[in-house]
């Protein structure tokens, strides 16, 4: 499997983990820590960004957004699209490099590969911190690691 066809599973992943947290707050409902909201709709937005940094430079969207539920899931299929799009640009692409500021103001510039990588990670660690608050407030999170994505069939 070559790299950008294992990046393409990890865009798989993430949507199908993005959504799996989603559908467990949906299901709590009010009783789920409002942090636990506010993180998910903080992974989706930072994907967002990310994606807007390599395409749309100019675009400055929320980090930390106060988008409904309803909203974030909107999202997911959208930004999966868009990585799936940046991805068809092959090894070549993943190569390529963004200059952005970041929110420090900072200028920084990295390849296409390493920013889809992080952000992959970065949703991983906020999905499990959603879990641990649910997890704290006495409710069953989502079991979104990528072994239980693999074994149903989902990438």
């Amino acid at each position: 499997m070559s790299i950008v066809e294992h990046y393409k599973r990890l865009a798989e992943y993430d949507a199908w983990a993005n959504l799996e947290s989603i559908r467990s707050l949906r299901e709590a409902g009010s009783a789920a820590p409002k942090r636990a909201f506010a993180l998910m709709a903080h992974i989706v937005a930072a994907e967002r960004l990310w994606l807007e940094r390599i395409s749309h430079p100019q675009e400055k969207p929320p980090v930390w957004p106060e988008w409904t539920l309803t909203r974030v899931e909107q999202e997911v299929p959208l930004v999966r699209e868009d990585w799936h799009a940046i991805l068809g640009g092959g090894d070549a692409g993943l190569q390529l490099t963004v200059e952005y500021h970041n929110s420090k103001g900072e200028r920084w510039v990295n390849a296409v590969g390493d920013i889809f990588h992080h952000v992959m990670m970065h949703g991983t660690y906020h999905r499990g911190q959603i879990a641990s608050l649910m997890r704290r407030a006495g409710m069953n999170p989502a079991y979104t690691d990528y072994i239980e994505a693999v074994r149903r069939g989902w990438v």
